[in-house]
């Protein structure tokens, strides 16, 4: 049976504003269920593991999936009590989903881990997906001789538009979209909200929350292939 793992951030502070951030609900939820609706198992583990910080701008009980997810006690103690991705191992999974929210933009680029599992995953003809924020574990993953796994490859993720459009373009530690860039990657945007996925073989990345469930969708259907 195909099994995906979805990973968190454990990141809850944003920048110095003294307000809370975290992993964003519905790019939990959404692709969690995209993928066991077609009979894929899925774990959920986070950075750090332990409590997973939610993004209090995200709760949105009136989401059909987040109240689903939040109606399983089993699936909330996933959030409460969650295991450390440094526990992984690799080769129990044949896709990994990066889900987004702000805190991943200091948690994601630079955790050996979030290197070690998913460069594994990806080299085994797994798949390799990250939503929104997401994509900022791409940015500095590389092979073993140093290459970047995204240098040439299409992806997408939060765009600069959207950052300017909610303020915090001064309070993130980087622009994920200039990065991504940086990288050698080829940026493909929608416009701003729109739901964008970018398939380059086996790497699915979205723009943003409105394409958590495709990147879910995409993933189910590369994986039953």
């Amino acid at each position: 049976m195909a099994k995906a793992l979805i990973v968190l951030t454990s990141h809850a502070a944003l920048g110095n504003t003294g307000t809370t951030t975290g992993f964003w609900l519905s790019e939990l939820t959404h692709p969690y269920f995209a993928l066991v609706d077609k009979g894929i198992d899925v774990d959920i583990v986070s950075i750090a593991g332990g409590e997973t910080p939610v993004d209090p701008k995200s709760w949105d009980e009136e989401d059909e999936f987040n109240a689903r997810f939040l109606a399983d006690p089993k699936l909330v103690d996933h959030l409460k009590n969650s295991h450390s991705l440094n526990n992984v191992m690799p080769s129990d999974y044949q896709a990994i989903v990066f889900a987004g929210g702000h805190g991943t933009m200091w948690d994601f680029p630079d955790d050996e881990h979030v290197n070690r599992v998913a460069i594994a995953i990806y080299q085994h003809n797994g798949i390799l997906a990250a939503i929104c924020h997401g994509p900022a574990a791409l940015v500095n993953m590389t092979y073993a001789n140093g290459d970047h796994l995204i240098a040439n490859k299409k992806v997408t993720g939060f765009t600069n538009e959207e950052e300017e459009a909610i303020g915090l373009t001064a309070v993130v530690p980087f622009l994920l979209e200039d990065k991504l860039k940086q990288a050698n990657a080829t940026f493909v945007a929608a416009e701003a909200w729109a739901n964008n996925v970018v398939i380059d073989d086996r790497l699915i990345t979205g723009q943003n929350p409105q394409s958590a469930s495709s990147v879910g969708e995409a993933v189910a259907e590369l994986l039953l292939e």
